[in-house]
């Protein structure tokens, strides 16, 4: 593997780079040691800095024509979809790209939860990952009120009042984001600055969650530590970039399927219709992407009890590190886990389809029960099986299971008599 070679060859420029090495990060980047083995459940990483960037941008131009009032939001939408030069376009990219990005970042966090990411050394990057996330979603309901038709209206009609559910500061809490006694204008105003800002701060979060990832390193699917630096890794440029390069153009290609073909498959019509505080649709529901947990917010009858799960459902997330204590770090040599892990796959799933339907019979059920399965995941399942589980033994290094397909048995370690993995 190369080294840091290149110098700067002017006065100013070594003057410069000693003192900010700007020069000489692309230098690192290219030559970045990075494991052999990783496949392209990996290149993720690089796709969710594109759907941010991608989103920025768009989010930048819509904002130098989107006017944030109760009674000129909708027309404005209008305007920058028929009056604007490729408005269209860039509101479809804005709002399929909010899917794309969630799409993109659910495979990122359960690719996570298969191969072990979330393990020392690497918490810090997975908290920072979850608070990324975290703020996504916010920004992404904040997003969905902007267009002020009658899913954004009562959308935020309906989250928002969830908070009045906390004791003693609910209310007050309330008020502070309607601006007011209702939804209107001042909530639209607000919405709408927090929803510009967000993304910056979610921008120096990523720079942080990549700035951590540096410190050790890549995971890789075996989930084994770098022994051999000359033999494990290689350097990022051309190996890695090529292979997230080649991944970047196929979700492009799907991602232009969706705006070219189908922009609107992944809204709600009632969103196409302006917004009435007279008028309760028939059925209120999020976006696909906040699915899951719309469904564990209406599994209890008691609104405080909704939130408090629903918050739980992510503060267990942030705590993952420390409930799986468990050596190994990859589900491929966790034959136990490994099964448990689809099926926690499958409850998210069905959790996402049973958020969209009414919160009735059948249904109802099923929330019920794959919330409580969810927690039960995390809270019994993935610390009991951290003591009980027999794993299969581990590779020796990452080099032997990629230069010979298989690992063997003679090459192979047992993994109950690891320390450290």
């Amino acid at each position: 593997m190369s080294e840091h070679t290149y110098t700067p060859g002017s006065k100013f420029g070594k003057w410069f780079n000693d003192r900010l090495p700007l020069l000489t990060l692309g230098d690192h980047l290219m030559n970045y040691p990075t494991p052999k083995n990783l496949n392209y459940w990996w290149t993720f990483g690089g796709i969710l800095t594109f759907c941010l960037i991608t989103q920025i941008v768009t989010g930048l131009v819509l904002a130098m024509h989107y006017v944030a009032h109760a009674d000129m939001a909708f027309d404005s939408v209008e305007h920058i979809m028929r009056n604007v030069n490729y408005g269209w376009l860039i509101r479809y990219i804005h709002a399929n790209g909010a899917s794309m990005f969630f799409l993109a970042v659910y495979i990122h966090i359960f690719r996570s939860l298969f191969y072990g990411s979330y393990k020392s050394p690497r918490e810090v990057i997975w908290i920072l990952g979850m608070l990324i996330y975290i703020l996504m979603m916010a920004t992404a309901f904040m997003g969905y009120v902007l267009p002020w038709g009658q899913m954004s209206f009562w959308g935020a009609t309906v989250i928002t009042n969830l908070f009045s559910a906390i004791p003693l500061v609910g209310d007050s809490i309330v008020t502070w984001l309607w601006g007011g006694y209702s939804v209107d204008n001042p909530t639209l105003t607000r919405f709408f600055s927090l929803h510009y800002l967000f993304p910056f701060i979610i921008l120096g979060l990523v720079v942080l969650h990549i700035w951590a990832l540096h410190v050790p390193g890549n995971n890789n699917p075996v989930g084994i530590d770098i022994k051999k630096p000359s033999k494990d890794t290689v350097p990022f440029h051309p190996y890695i970039t090529i292979k997230d390069l080649f991944a970047l153009l196929i979700f492009i290609i799907i991602f232009a399927g969706f705006i070219f073909f189908s922009p609107n498959i992944l809204g709600h019509p009632d969103n196409y219709i302006p917004a009435n505080p007279l008028i309760t649709p028939t059925h209120i529901v999020p976006e696909w992407y906040l699915l899951p947990f719309y469904a564990i917010l209406r599994s209890v009858p008691d609104k405080l009890g909704g939130v408090i799960l629903l918050f739980g459902s992510l503060i267990i997330l942030l705590a993952l590190p420390w409930l799986d204590s468990g050596k190994v770090r990859s589900a491929v040599f966790r034959p136990i886990y490994r099964a448990f892990f689809w099926v926690l796959m499958i409850d998210v799933l069905a959790l996402g389809y049973v958020g969209a339907m009414p919160a009735e019979g059948i249904y109802l059920f099923v929330a019920r029960v794959g919330t409580a399965y969810y927690f039960a995941h995390f809270l019994i399942i993935m610390p009991f099986l951290s003591k009980v589980e027999k794993t299969d033994p581990l590779p020796l290094s990452i080099s032997e299971p990629v230069l010979t397909g298989m690992p063997k048995p003679e090459l192979m370690r047992d993994s109950s008599k690891l320390d450290n993995v």
